[in-house]
């Protein structure tokens, strides 16, 4: 008699992941946007649909303070099928954020690209700018800063790519030149967007976190193993919908054997005939990042997680020392508290 498949209920904890990934280039951008916030109008910040609370950056709060903002939950196709329970999950989003307006965006569709559009137009007119209104998009790497500014160009004046886009974060490195979204009005200038690099955070609170941003490729690929990334996947599809993969295997929780199958049936042999896990686990990766492999979030989403989310992260937005500090005195307190309990 056959076993029902049981997904793993926890992912192990890994204490040896690397927890920053805040570069050079992200500190000089973090100054940039900075020094630009008095000509700066409306900051748009992106965050990534798939995970809407680890995509939120504390730097941006507390560098960006004294602006208008509007949040966008980009990639909505990656983990929304437009089912009931996306609707709640985004219900819920929007009470995280009350009483400041939100949307949820897949840049290659025109409406949802008009709404942020319109919102752009009506934030310029109640400004009553001859010059026109000035707009800093700002967010993580990789959540799609650059393709909703190309896509806002292209809906908002029918032109072409103005910033370069790319699978891996890092393509931005500086703050781009002004790029007009709107044409002016006879009584006034129009609407400008500036592109800005994407900002890391200074350390990351938790191993989870981590393997999230990761997933979702707001790290370089190099960063954290191929195959502990897919293992993380596997995790979630499991949690999800264990028969995406049906063609390759049945319902498992053992990655390696999983990518060896998958690499039989793709052709990723190496020399021998010996199947390449490590290139069939960038592949399964890929696969996901593009849709292709369910679409569903990696946060868990409740009506308090925002509040438990800046809760876990306070203390870890400011400097790498200050970030260490307070990881140091999280850890203290649980040993002690393991002390305590054996006790």
């Amino acid at each position: 008699m056959a076993t029902s498949f049981v997904p793993r209920a926890v992912f192990p904890y890994l204490d040896s992941l690397p927890r920053s990934y805040f570069l050079g280039h992200h500190a000089a951008g973090l100054s940039k946007m900075k020094t630009m916030l008095s000509s700066i109008d409306l900051v748009i910040e992106c965050r990534d649909y798939r995970v809407p609370l680890t995509s939120r950056n504390p730097l941006f709060e507390e560098s960006l303070a004294g602006r208008e903002r509007l949040v966008v939950y980009t990639k909505k196709d990656l983990g929304s099928e437009g089912r009931a329970e996306d609707a709640w999950r985004e219900d819920i989003i929007r009470q995280w954020h009350r009483p400041s307006q939100v949307l949820f965006s897949d840049h290659k569709d025109k409406k949802d690209v008009r709404k942020v559009l319109n919102f752009a137009r009506a934030h310029a007119s109640a400004s009553n700018s001859l010059t026109g209104s000035r707009m800093m998009v700002v967010g993580m790497p990789n959540v799609g800063k650059s393709s909703l500014l190309n896509a806002l160009r292209h809906v908002g004046l029918g032109k072409g790519k103005a910033s370069r886009t790319g699978a891996q974060p890092g393509v931005t490195r500086k703050i781009g030149t002004v790029v007009k979204i709107v044409e002016g009005a006879e009584s006034g200038g129009g609407v400008y967007l500036v592109d800005t690099p994407g900002v890391f955070i200074p350390y990351v609170p938790d191993a989870d976190s981590m393997l999230k941003l990761a997933l979702c490729g707001s790290v370089k690929d190099t960063i954290i193993p191929p195959t502990t990334l897919a293992d993380y996947l596997l995790y979630h599809i499991n949690r999800n919908a264990p028969d995406i993969y049906s063609n390759y295997s049945s319902p498992t929780n053992d990655i390696t054997h999983l990518l060896e199958l998958v690499a039989r049936k793709t052709g990723r042999l190496q020399k021998g005939g010996i199947p390449d896990v490590e290139g069939s686990a960038l592949w399964l990766i890929q696969r996901w990042r593009g849709g292709q492999l369910g679409k569903f979030v990696l946060d868990e989403i409740t009506e308090d997680a925002v509040d438990r989310r800046r809760l876990e992260t306070e203390g870890f937005g400011g400097s790498m020392n200050q970030a260490r500090k307070t990881e140091k005195n999280i850890r203290r307190e649980r040993s002690r508290q393991r002390h305590l309990d054996a006790g």
